[in-house]
Parts: C-alpha cells; sequence; structure tokens
C-alpha cells in the first residue's frame, strides 16, 4: 500500500472512528465515514468534521454516508463495537475486493473470528488501540485527550509485509503504529485489564479508581484479571506479563479517573460489549476444558443489568 493516498472506509463513526477519519483525511487521505443515521453523522456530512486535541485543531472534510457504498476500497476499518460487527458483514461485501485488508479494531475477544469466517482469514487484520481518549463533544465535532499506540497484526495467514504496509499508513497520518508479530497476545494482555475493571465498574458504577480502592470490590476486580491470565497461560498464548496483579494495578493508576465502556453503555441504555470482555473468559476456558467462574459470574451481572435498563 506504501503511503500514497488510499481510499479507506471507516465502519463506526463514534469517537474513535472519527479521530481515525479526521487525520486521514488530514494526511491526504480519502477515508469514507459510514455509520448508522445520527446528528454526528449528518454534520460531517454537511459541514465537516472538526477534530481538536492531541494532534491539534483542524475541520477536515470527509465523506459521511449512512450505508455502506458499492464500491472497493484499500483498507475498511471496522471501528464499531463488537456487537454490531455480525449485523453488518452482509453490507459491507460490496466494498471488499481481492486485495482489501479487513481491520478489526473491537474490544476483547471474539468480533475477529466472525470477520474471519465471514471475509477469509487471509484477509483480515487485527488492531489494538489504546489511549486516545476520544469523545464526541458534540455534532460534527470530535476530541482525543492522547495519541496512543495502535498495534497491528494478522489474524491468519495475511503476509507480513501488508501488515507493514498497513502500518505505515496509519504512521503516515501521524498515529503511534506498529507491526506486530503474535497480535493474540496482546489482545489478551489487553482483555486483562478490561476484564479486571469493565464489569466489576459497570455493576457499581465506580471508576477504574474507585473500583480497584474499594475493600470488596478490589478484590473482585483482581481476581477476574488473574482468572484471564490464568486461562490465557493455560491456552498456550505467549503472554509477556509475568505478575498480572502488578500488571492490572499499574493499568488502573493510569486510568484512574475512566469509566469502562461496559458502565457508560449501561448508563445510556445500550447493550454492552460484555460477551467479547469478561465473558471471552470462560468461552476461552470451555474450549480447552476448563471453567472461568468469576469472568462467568461477572458476565452474567452485567446481562441482568443490561435486561432491566433496557440494553438488551
Amino acid at each position: 500500500m506504501g503511503t500514497k493516498p488510499q481510499s479507506i472506509a471507516i465502519v463506526g463513526g463514534g469517537a474513535m472512528g472519527s479521530v481515525f477519519a479526521g487525520l486521514f483525511a488530514a494526511a491526504g487521505h480519502q477515508p469514507v465515514v459510514i455509520s448508522r443515521p445520527g446528528a454526528h453523522i449528518e454534520a460531517i456530512a454537511a459541514s465537516g468534521l472538526r477534530l481538536e486535541g492531541a494532534s491539534g485543531d483542524r475541520t477536515v472534510q470527509v465523506r459521511a454516508l449512512t450505508a455502506p457504498p458499492n464500491e472497493v476500497f484499500d483498507l475498511i476499518i471496522l471501528a464499531m463495537k463488537a456487537t454490531q460487527v455480525a449485523g453488518a458483514l452482509q453490507g459491507l461485501a460490496p466494498m471488499a475486493g481481492p486485495q482489501t485488508v479487513i481491520l478489526t479494531m473491537q474490544n476483547g475477544l471474539g468480533a475477529a473470528d466472525m470477520v474471519a469466517e465471514f471475509f477469509g482469514e487471509e484477509r483480515v487484520a487485527v488492531g489494538i488501540a489504546a489511549g486516545f481518549g476520544a469523545s464526541v463533544v458534540s455534532p460534527g465535532h470530535a476530541r482525543h485527550a492522547g495519541m496512543g499506540a495502535i498495534q497491528i497484526g494478522a489474524y491468519g495467514s495475511l503476509p507480513a509485509d501488508r501488515i507493514s504496509e498497513i502500518a505505515e499508513l496509519w504512521r503516515s497520518a501521524g498515529f503511534n503504529a506498529e507491526a506486530a508479530d503474535d497480535i493474540v497476545s496482546m489482545q489478551w494482555e489487553k482483555l486483562i485489564c478490561n476484564a479486571s475493571f469493565s464489569a466489576p465498574c459497570a455493576i457499581s458504577g465506580l471508576t477504574v479508581g474507585e473500583a480497584l480502592a474499594d475493600p470488596a470490590l478490589g478484590e473482585v476486580c483482581i481476581a477476574a484479571g488473574l482468572e484471564a491470565w490464568e486461562i490465557a497461560r493455560a491456552a498456550g498464548v505467549a503472554l509477556k506479563v509475568s505478575d498480572p496483579e502488578a500488571y492490572i494495578r499499574a493499568f488502573a493508576q493510569r486510568v484512574a479517573a475512566a469509566k469502562p465502556s461496559l458502565l457508560q453503555d449501561l448508563e445510556s441504555g445500550r447493550q454492552t460489549e460484555v460477551d467479547y470482555i469478561n465473558g471471552a473468559v470462560p468461552r476461552e476456558a470451555a474450549r480447552i476444558g476448563l471453567a472461568a467462574p468469576v469472568n462467568a459470574v461477572l458476565t452474567a451481572l452485567v446481562k441482568s443489568f443490561e435486561g432491566r435498563r433496557g440494553g438488551a
């Protein structure tokens, strides 16, 4: 792909999708944002996208659509929630040509499996983004608090040189992106932290720091993360984390004031991604004949809250 202008489809016009679109457009690429109808996507289509934050303050013109176009793209970036992936795949089929790479950017585990089953594992890459602190300020206006790192790796047999080209494409737009040899390990290392706090914070209404500081709930947070670490190791994942409790506590210190997305979704009455975060741990455990009772119970509790608050 190189760094020449590329046709890029960003599926999902929320906070992260807006950050991606804004920086790619500013770098001279040709991003198209595809999102469900709403005030934000309508404002982008009418007046452009204002993106402010760690990389500066700019307004760029971005094609913004509410339905997939019948045209082929070099790169399709899936920036929606994991819960929305399955329903979007059929509509995206006309956008994927023989050389198109589909890059999944979802939390947790499971979304990439669905994409690979639909498009073929040889066309799928997995991206892990951290540290952006993205938010939509108002329709047509997004902010990112930091320019975090993006790790990109092959889901299956996508050649290493294609992964390197995609990483270079992101770097050309100002992202701190790099190719990863073992994206599965990195997914699990992120999942360990997410599992520690996503469901406990969603259930309690506490921030990450508050949840860990609570004498009772803090123990649950640590137990959920340790269980994820143990299942990953039992599954043969080559984790670099040797002291998982210290790793979890260091993560919590960095994002102490944060509300995990599961809590934000429950507060807004939306379906959560718990099946792909805490729910992924017992699912992966079952594949190797083990159980993950801490995360199984946390998942069930979040689902109960969803049902009562209209997020199911």
